[in-house]
């Protein structure tokens, strides 16, 4: 029997079930197996992807929506993989294709590595922004930094969500509610008995991310991340907004090393919602 074209092969919604499918298709293209991450994503997102006749998966990426579900204002596509042995062969412009057409007129955006971004600038995406991840052990200063900091509780759910909305520009009641599952972390900044900011600490192989950050200002975000620092012994991973140079450089002046940088790029809008000058790092940069 002949094998079937790529072109030919339907795209299917991915589920649970394909969890050790998607973290194969990781490790095939040299990246961790990040099951803890795609379980996350396939839960709180939409997963696409297209079967391999041999077994396993061609290709996957996933798919976070944002704001009302009837009408999301805003929609995040990571995790954009292709097996190596079907690299080259258009088989991941055709699912990002798919994809955009799927989600209609919603506003799109993504995360793209210098490897991806020209695929997305051919398909319409536009560069409106950057991040920079950065790695390392956290060396804490003496005295550590005056904002009062706690771990959250079940009754700040409500002012967290209700201040991640104001930040984000949409609604992330599906993400910001899974948090407490997910990360091993989830602190808030105070004052006054008002919740300033917030973000959380989630495994991943070796390493702690630091995401969601959402502060009121760049000292409140130094004082949640040295909160999470003080917290663990892995190193700190987190993808800052590169308008943030003053966190940047202070976060590497304690230890953490710049390992790479993405392109924030969006389709359908002009720049993301919400207001990023309180917005520090995104969950993760697969989920915008």
């Amino acid at each position: 029997m002949p094998t079937p074209s790529l072109a030919s092969l339907p795209i299917r919604r991915l589920t649970l079930r394909d969890l050790a499918a998607c973290a194969d298709l990781s490790e095939d293209r040299g990246w961790p197996r990040e099951e803890h991450k795609w379980s996350f994503l396939l839960t709180a997102g939409k997963g696409y992807g297209v079967d391999a006749p041999d077994g396993g998966l061609v290709s996957a990426c996933v798919v976070t929506e944002y704001g009302p579900q009837e009408h999301p204002g805003l929609a995040a596509i990571g995790m954009v993989l292709v097996a190596e042995r079907h690299a080259r062969q258009g088989v991941g412009r055709r699912l990002m294709r798919h994809v955009i057409s799927a989600m209609g007129t919603t506003p799109l955006t993504l995360h793209a590595t210098p490897y991806g971004r020209p695929l997305y600038e051919e398909l319409g995406f536009k560069v409106t922004g950057g991040a920079e991840m950065v790695r390392g052990h956290f060396t804490a200063d003496v005295p550590q930094p005056t904002v009062v900091t706690r771990a959250a509780t079940a009754e700040d759910l409500t002012a967290i969500l209700r201040l991640d909305e104001e930040v984000f520009g949409a609604d992330r009641t599906h993400i910001v509610t899974r948090l407490p599952a997910f990360a091993d972390q989830l602190r808030v900044a105070e004052e006054g008995g008002k919740i300033i900011g917030y973000a959380a600490a989630w495994p991943n192989m070796d390493t702690h991310v630091v995401g969601p950050l959402i502060a009121r200002d760049t000292r409140v975000a130094q004082a949640l991340i040295a909160s999470l620092a003080a917290h663990t012994d892995r190193p700190l991973r987190t993808d800052i907004d590169v308008r943030h140079s003053e966190l940047l450089t202070w976060v590497k002046e304690r230890g953490l090393a710049s390992v790479g940088f993405n392109a924030v790029m969006s389709y359908g809008i002009n720049e993301l919602p919400g207001d990023w000058s309180r917005r520090f790092a995104p969950v993760t940069v697969a989920a915008g």
